[in-house]
């Protein structure tokens, strides 16, 4: 049986101040809910609060994102051992808004998958379709091409230390979320494509929905079986929202 996994994806928000009253809410509001795990993923300045306020407790922290080099020249780069400093058990790969935005190839998202692994924290891999390519129907080819950059560099043994989400891009802050029908089909394609190399990694593997999952539709989609809890975005930045989302994962 795979335990729900919520993680929080704070994106490029935050400060000190709003950063601990939000921490500090859904600590609170998690405290007793025992049945699933939690995370958050904040921006790299607020790592040393978010492992001060949140060691000790049920919620895991880690990163946005990081460098598939250990160290050397690259200006404003953060190396995966400087995270492990940090205790992060978590750090989010190849997210839609690093490959568009910034221009990262599945081959960089695969280096960057390897790195994470050789320092021990878990990737949060990501995987997901534009809007055009939903409308000309190669959702499935999309995602198997991000998908085995990384099995066939790495191999399904490590993608067992890992977790998958599916994030439409077309449902990332746009207020618009694949059906749990939609959704249940694209991560039951991808535990199919791992089961094709080791179908006792594909059972075990947790697979997240990464588009627009909110506290009135997060029970229905993780009812699905093969969505095995969600990675929030704007809704992480709300605690009252996020906890409701957390105490979804628990039915």
């Amino acid at each position: 049986m795979r335990r729900k996994l919520v993680v929080g994806n704070w994106k490029m928000h935050g400060n000190l101040a709003r950063n601990k009253a939000l921490l500090g809410a859904v600590l609170a509001g998690v405290k007793e809910l025992r049945a699933a795990d939690y995370g958050v993923c904040v921006p790299y300045p607020y790592l040393a609060q978010a492992q001060s306020m949140l060691q000790g407790s049920n919620i895991a922290w880690g990163a946005q994102n990081l460098s598939q080099h250990e160290q050397g020249a690259f200006t404003g780069a953060v190396a995966p051992g400087m995270l492990a400093d940090f205790g992060c058990r978590y750090v989010i790969i190849g997210h839609s808004e690093r490959r568009a935005l910034f221009h990262e190839s599945n081959d960089i998202a695969a280096a960057k998958f390897d790195a994470a692994i050789k320092f021990g924290m878990t990737p949060i891999f990501c995987v997901g379709e534009t809007l055009q390519e939903r409308e000309d129907g190669v959702t499935e080819q999309v995602v198997a091409r991000q998908l085995e950059v990384v099995l066939n560099h790495a191999g399904a043994q490590s993608v067992a230390k890992t977790v998958i989400a599916y994030e439409p891009v077309w449902a990332i802050g746009t207020g618009k979320t694949a059906t749990p029908e939609q959704a249940q089909a694209v991560h039951a394609f991808i535990r199919s494509r791992v089961a094709q190399l080791d179908g006792k990694v594909a059972g075990g593997l947790r697979i997240l929905y990464g588009g627009s999952m909110k506290p009135g539709n997060a029970a229905e989609l993780m009812a699905m079986p093969d969505i095995d809890g969600g990675l929030i975005g704007g809704a992480s930045l709300v605690a009252e929202e996020f906890v409701a989302i957390c105490r979804a994962a628990q039915q």
